[in-house]
């Protein structure tokens, strides 16, 4: 069994590409600068594990704010169905529309998945810690939810402490 090799790793800078966010304009990394930010990639809107996952985020926020952790969402999902997931599940931080997939080929979360014997591209579930001088602090790839928004949270408290 092979490892796949990443193109981003710890220390490398986190892309910066701007893109429309809910709620609001737009957002890009630099945005957030000299704070920590919970970047996750999920593959889509009102999808049972993406819910599950969001709403772990969601309810850790004030853990993740007390932290002085931004937390944000990204899938490929438009501005208006984020905005139907946000208000649906009371989500209390940012979602990124990326459409044309940029900063998800940019942080190289589009793998080949297999659904019923069909390959397709598709958003691996992906969570990066960025460092408040816009570095990638941690990376995990292939993310099970159950336990992973803890697992999160201890691991950003760790990076904190040095």
């Amino acid at each position: 069994m092979s490892s796949k090799t990443y193109q981003l790793n710890p220390g490398d800078p986190a892309p910066d590409i701007e893109l429309p966010v809910w709620p609001g304009d737009t957002l890009k990394l630099s945005d957030l600068r000299g704070r920590w930010v919970v970047l996750y990639f999920y593959p889509r809107d009102n999808t049972p594990g993406c819910t599950t996952e969001s709403c772990g985020f969601r309810d850790a926020l004030p853990d993740f704010s007390a932290a002085d952790a931004a937390i944000v969402g990204v899938s490929r999902d438009s501005l208006k169905s984020h905005q139907r997931f946000s208000e649906k599940q009371d989500l209390n931080f940012p979602l990124i529309s990326d459409s044309d997939e940029a900063l998800c080929r940019a942080f190289d979360v589009i793998q080949i998945k297999k659904l019923y014997g069909k390959e397709s591209p598709g958003v691996e579930r992906s969570t990066f810690i960025i460092d408040p001088d816009g570095r990638i602090a941690h990376a995990w790839r292939k993310v099970r939810v159950k336990g992973h928004v803890a697992e999160v949270l201890d691991t950003l408290k760790q990076l904190q402490a040095g």
